[in-house]
């Protein structure tokens, strides 16, 4: 290994030991977490991270079913999401249009969170929002006090900033985690390639 790319190997090993996490920053799922249906290999965007917890959506766990399909009275196949285990039975979404959305809560680098549902409706009844502007879930992802931290402590998740803040809610997610894994290099190369489940290896 030449000199150069020690030093850039060092650089990265430490960036990945020290970056901590921030709202809008992205949780990737380790290689290890094996068998959990909404965490394996999942990637979480942190809309919220404190002293009292952090609350997370997962980005590339598409359900099966859409929008209209959840609720009748709106006319448009948006894709659903699962964002977590907790409150699957409540719908949430990430958007970038607060300035049509009121009452919104950014995230951060122009991502925003939640805002008046009805505003929501009377875009979609009028198409003017499309899923390159939002994007729904059932349910989050949540931390209690510490719980994050020390799933950090046992390497469960790598924390990333996230570089497509234009991008990042109107994407293919497909291969988000895959992408992730190529982009960390070193032994994550060997996993993203890997099949999701081990025993069809």
């Amino acid at each position: 290994m030449s000199k150069k790319n020690l030093v850039d190997l060092i650089k990265f090993t430490s960036l990945l030991t020290t970056l901590k996490p921030e709202k809008g920053r992205l949780l990737i799922a380790e290689p290890s977490i094996i068998g959990d249906p909404s965490f394996n290999r999942s990637v979480v965007l942190l809309a919220d991270h404190s002293e009292n917890g952090s609350i997370g959506f997962i980005l590339n766990k598409v359900l099966d079913y859409t929008l209209d399909e959840l609720l009748p009275n709106i006319n448009a196949n948006f894709n659903v999401y699962n964002g977590g285990p907790v409150e699957q039975d409540n719908l949430y979404y990430i958007h970038k249009i607060p300035q049509l959305i009121f009452n919104s809560v950014e995230i951060a680098d122009g991502i925003f969170w939640g805002g008046n549902f009805a505003e929501v409706e009377k875009l979609i009844a009028k198409n003017e929002i499309s899923e390159h502007q939002i994007k729904f879930f059932l349910g989050y992802s949540g931390w209690q006090p510490k719980q994050l931290a020390e799933e950090l402590q046992g390497n469960s998740w790598i924390v990333a900033k996230n570089d497509d803040q234009v991008g990042l809610i109107g994407r293919s997610y497909s291969s988000f985690w895959k992408e992730k894994m190529i982009a960390l290099g070193g032994d994550y190369l060997l996993w993203s390639n890997a099949p999701e489940n081990p025993n069809y290896n």
